[in-house]
C-alpha cells in the first residue's frame, strides 16, 4: 500500500449530512486519515492532482455473477427459466479451473474500470476457488461464495446437481481458507441460487451456518413469475415467506431481485432486516418486471443496486445501473420518483449497510476504508456543472468512461484508465480462448 494525497477535488462524501465538499483527502495504508484544504504532501506521499475531478465513495454493487461474465452475449432475448435452462446452466456445467478464474478476471477488469469497488457475488457449483484466486490478485472489495445447487431438478445438467453433504462442507472448507482473507478485503457468503435448486434440509442448515460463522447468505428470490410458481407448487408458499419459515429471513440476508412482492413478503423484508438488491437492467432485460422500489423505500426495506450477470444485463456498469433504477419508475410513480440522490445512496452507503460495512466503506469519511473513485466530469456530456446538483449530474449524465482512478484499501487499481492489477491483454485473450474451448462440447438450446 502507498499513502496517498488527492488535492483540488470535488468530494461527494455521502457523510449522514451528504455533504459535498472542496478540498483534499490524505490516504495512509488502506484508511482515509484527513479530509481538508491546503493539506501539504508529507514523504513518500503519492499525490493525485485532481483539479476538475470529482471523488465519490466506491460503488458497491450487492449481486454479481462473475463466473458468468464468459457468457456475455450467450443468453440474449430469453425469459429467466429458459435463460437458465438453455443457456446458463450448460455452460456453467461447462466451465474449468481456468475458465472460471478468466470469466472471474474479465468481470473485474469491467468492475474497476466503471468505479465499482465492492461486489457481492455468486459463483458456480464448480472450480469456486479459482474465482476467489481472480478476487485476490485483483484487489477489488468482494463477498463472494460458491452456489449451491442439491435439488433433484432434470432441467440443470449432472455436473451442477449436487449431493447435500458435499455442498455444505465444499462451502465451509472455501468459507475458513478465504473468509478474512486481506485483511478482511475477501468474505464469505454462502450461497444458495433458488428455493428451486435448495432442498430444505440444506437452506436450514445454511442458516445454521450463517449464524455460527457470522456471515451473509445471498440468494434469488421472487426475479420471475414462473419461478415463483414453481416456489409455490414445491413449498406451498411464497419465496419470502418460506425463507422467513425457515429462520433465513435476517439482517445477513440479501436477497436479489424481489421483483414481485405481496404485502405480506414486503412486511417481512422490513421487519426482518432483510437487504433487497434491485436489478434493473437485468430485470429489464429478461422481461422480469420492474420492482416496486418506491414502496420498498416507503416500508423501509434495506435497498440496494447490483447489475446481475453479463449474459443478462450485458454489462456489469453502475453508472447505467442507476440510471435504469430511476428513470423506469417515473412514468408509472411521477418525475420526482427515486430522485438522483436516492438512487446513488443506493449504489454507496446502501450498499455498504447490504454488506454490514456501513461503518467502514459506502462515504468518504475519516476513519474509513479508502475506497475511492475518481471521475473526470469535465466533459461536454456533464456540462454546464454551474448551479447543478453534482449527484444528479453523476446519476443523469456520467458514464463508466468518466472513471479515471479507482482506489481500493488504499491501493489504487486503475489509474487515468490505466489497470494496476489485471493484464487487460492477457485477460481478453484468454477469456475468448475459454469461451472457445467450452462451446465446442457444450449443446446449447
Amino acid at each position: 500500500m502507498a499513502n496517498i494525497l488527492i488535492k483540488h477535488a470535488e468530494i461527494i462524501t455521502m457523510n449522514k449530512q451528504e455533504e459535498i465538499i472542496y478540498g483534499d483527502i490524505r490516504i495512509k495504508d488502506d484508511l482515509i486519515v484527513e479530509i481538508g484544504s491546503g493539506l501539504e504532501a508529507q514523504g513518500e506521499e503519492t499525490v493525485i492532482d485532481a483539479k476538475n475531478r470529482t471523488v465519490i465513495p466506491g460503488f458497491v454493487q450487492t449481486h454479481i455473477h462473475l463466473c458468468q461474465t464468459l457468457f456475455r452475449g450467450k443468453g440474449d432475448d430469453l425469459e429467466l427459466m429458459d435463460w437458465l435452462r438453455k443457456r446458463i446452466w450448460p455452460l456453467e456445467a461447462a466451465h474449468d479451473e481456468e475458465s472460471l478464474y478468466y470469466s472471474a478476471m474479465l468481470g473485474i477488469g469491467e468492475l474497476i474500470t466503471s468505479g465499482t469497488t465492492t461486489i457481492v457475488d455468486m459463483e458456480t457449483v464448480n472450480h469456486t476457488d479459482f474465482a476467489f484466486q481472480a478476487i485476490a490478485k485483483s484487489g477489488i472489495r468482494a463477498l463472494s461464495g460458491k452456489v449451491m445447487m442439491d435439488q433433484k431438478n432434470a432441467d440443470a445438467p449432472a455436473a451442477l446437481q449436487e449431493d447435500t453433504a458435499a455442498s455444505l462442507q465444499e462451502s465451509v472448507d472455501l468459507l475458513e481458507k478465504w473468509n478474512g482473507y486481506g485483511n478482511g478485503r475477501i468474505q464469505y457468503a454462502f450461497s444458495p441460487r433458488f428455493v428451486i435448486s435448495c432442498t430444505e434440509p440444506l437452506l436450514k442448515e445454511v442458516r445454521n451456518l450463517s449464524e455460527h460463522y457470522g456471515v451473509k447468505v445471498h440468494t434469488h428470490a421472487s426475479e420471475n413469475l414462473g419461478e415463483i410458481e414453481i416456489v409455490q407448487a414445491m413449498t406451498g408458499m411464497r419465496n419470502v415467506v418460506y425463507l422467513d419459515h425457515l429462520g433465513l429471513a435476517n439482517e445477513r440476508l440479501i436477497l436479489a431481485h424481489c421483483v414481485w412482492l405481496d404485502e405480506e413478503e414486503k412486511r417481512i423484508l422490513r421487519d426482518r432486516g432483510v437487504h433487497v438488491s434491485h436489478c434493473p437492467g437485468s430485470n429489464l432485460k429478461l422481461a422480469s418486471g420492474i420492482a416496486d422500489t418506491p414502496g420498498m423505500l416507503h416500508d423501509h426495506i434495506h435497498l440496494s443496486l447490483g447489475a446481475d450477470g453479463a449474459p443478462c444485463n450485458n454489462n456489469l456498469d453502475m453508472f447505467n445501473e442507476m440510471r435504469l433504477a430511476a428513470v423506469i419508475q417515473k412514468p408509472q410513480h411521477g418525475p420526482t420518483t427515486m430522485d438522483a440522490r436516492s438512487v446513488f445512496r443506493m449504489a454507496t452507503i446502501g450498499g455498504a449497510k447490504a454488506v454490514g460495512m456501513e461503518d467502514q466503506i459506502g462515504s468518504i469519511e475519516v476513519g474509513k476504508k479508502a475506497d475511492l473513485a475518481i471521475l473526470n466530469l469535465y466533459n461536454f456530456h456533464t456540462f454546464p456543472s454551474y448551479d447543478v446538483d453534482p449527484i444528479s449530474r453523476i446519476v443523469y449524465s456520467a458514464t463508466r468512461a468518466d472513471v479515471e482512478t479507482t482506489i481500493v484499501d488504499g491501493q489504487i487499481l486503475m489509474h487515468k484508465g490505466l489497470l494496476k492489477t489485471v493484464d487487460k491483454e492477457t485477460v481478453l485473450h484468454e477469456a475468448n480462448r475459454s469461451i472457445k474451448r467450452l462451446l465446442v462440447n457444450t449443446p446449447l438450446g
